[in-house]
């Protein structure tokens, strides 16, 4: 072969290497239809959750940005920050050149991600609601950044944590009332239609503040009507005022919760996010609601 037809492989590797990588057509959990990469390389993620998913895929190499309070993995912290997921700052979206971002409908302002999507920046919105949609979400999210093994794992391991919950659950006989405080200043909890009412009733309680809006406000003198026979607090609030709300409900000794100490804290970031970790909340949730299921077990 000539030197000059050497050269001219070359040049053609060489410039189909540089061509970009095709795209394909995808239908969001919105039901929006849109073009992405075939293998995004500068993802920005609109949510604490969605971060948390990409790394436990192990595709956080792929993530330039993401929002406040991405606090896990360790990792997160150290990426660029767009603003929180309720206030997103545009021009550090855009700065960061992203050729995907990942946003959820439960929080993201539309009118940024219509913005986006008017820049040509492709922006796939999740939208989950429950364990079942979150996991869904999991697979999606694996597909689109082309970790569909290490996705079906984790979603295959989630549901078998899920099914082993169901049947230890099944063996309880009475569901103890339950309070959740997400708010301490109002008093704040959980209605239906929330990821903390679902993990209450699949955790073996009955969520007293079922049947309110999603995130109903209380009185002092409310709460002690409902007479919960366990108080979960769970707040992004310092942990001494933790401590504080706590030794407030103590003090009502003719409320069950107090009489028997059965007021606890957990950590928010656990149960207030779609991600993988709602499976660490819910075995919390079993843990403190019925203790008895791992005593007999031991």
């Amino acid at each position: 072969m000539s030197m000059n037809f050497n050269i001219a492989i070359i040049i053609a590797v060489i410039h189909l290497a540089c061509i970009p990588a095709a795209a394909r057509t995808v239908n969001d959990q919105l039901g929006r239809q849109l073009e992405v990469p075939s293998d995004p390389q500068r993802i920005v993620s609109l949510a604490p959750s969605i971060s948390e998913i990409i790394f436990q895929l192990d595709q956080g190499g792929r993530l330039k940005g993401v929002t406040q309070h991405s606090n896990y993995p360790s990792q997160a912290l150290q990426l660029p920050k767009v603003g929180s997921y309720i206030r997103l700052d545009l021009e550090k979206i855009i700065a960061l050149k992203p050729d995907l971002c990942l946003a959820i409908k439960d929080g993201n302002p539309k009118e940024i991600v219509d913005r986006l999507q008017s820049m040509q920046i492709p922006v796939y919105v999740v939208d989950p609601h429950d364990l079942a949609t979150v996991i869904q979400t999991i697979v999606e999210i694996g597909s689109l950044v082309n970790a569909s093994e290490i996705a079906d794992k984790l979603a295959g391991d989630m549901r078998n944590r899920l099914e082993r919950i169901q049947d230890l659950v099944a063996k309880v006989n009475q569901r103890p009332r339950v309070f959740i405080q997400i708010g301490i200043s109002p008093i704040i909890s959980a209605g239906s239609q929330t990821f903390l009412h679902d993990l209450i009733t699949m955790a073996g309680g009955v969520n007293v503040a079922a049947g309110y809006n999603a995130y109903p406000r209380f009185s002092r003198e409310q709460v002690l009507a409902l007479a919960p026979d366990v108080i979960i607090i769970t707040s992004m609030a310092r942990q001494a005022v933790f401590e504080e709300v706590k030794v407030q409900w103590s003090r009502w000794p003719d409320m069950p919760a107090a009489r028997d100490q059965r007021i606890f804290l957990v950590d928010s970031d656990v149960f207030d996010r779609p991600s993988p970790r709602l499976l660490d909340g819910l075995e919390i949730l079993v843990q403190l609601i019925h203790p008895q299921l791992f005593e007999q077990s031991r």
